[in-house]
């Protein structure tokens, strides 16, 4: 197996880990605390969090993806992860945190705009193959 490949899953399966972490924690930590708007929002993070971890699973088993451009559409998934869901777990905890979250906002947007990228450049990717 192509060692960049095997990071790929790697990150995969600890994102996938931490997304049942933060599934957990919002379905029986955080019911009490914040409210049901806040908690779905939480949810919605949790769920695209889970839906790209798959996704790096995938793109790291397709035959015949070569490594660098595996990386670049594992590069957007990661990060749009990061900044989307991220993004979103510190909002919808706005209300339970002793500081402003409230610049964050930006980053959900543009968080989704990568996710959104890194399925594009997957297709790209695709077509392309030989």
């Amino acid at each position: 197996m192509i060692k960049y490949h095997k990071n790929i899953l790697i990150i995969a399966c600890v994102l996938a880990m931490l997304a049942i972490v933060m599934g957990a924690f919002g379905a029986h930590g955080l019911k009490p605390l914040i409210s049901p708007d806040s908690l779905a929002v939480f949810q919605t993070g949790v769920t695209y969090q889970m839906y790209h971890a798959l996704a790096l699973l995938a793109v790291a088993l397709i035959p015949g993806l070569e490594t660098k451009k595996a990386q670049g559409v594992s590069r957007f998934f990661l990060f749009g992860t990061f900044l989307f869901s991220g993004s979103l777990y510190f909002l919808a905890l706005k209300s339970v945190l002793p500081f402003s979250v409230s610049f964050l906002s930006p980053a959900t947007p543009v968080g989704g705009l990568l996710l959104i990228a890194g399925w594009a450049l997957l297709v790209y990717r695709i077509i392309k193959m030989e």
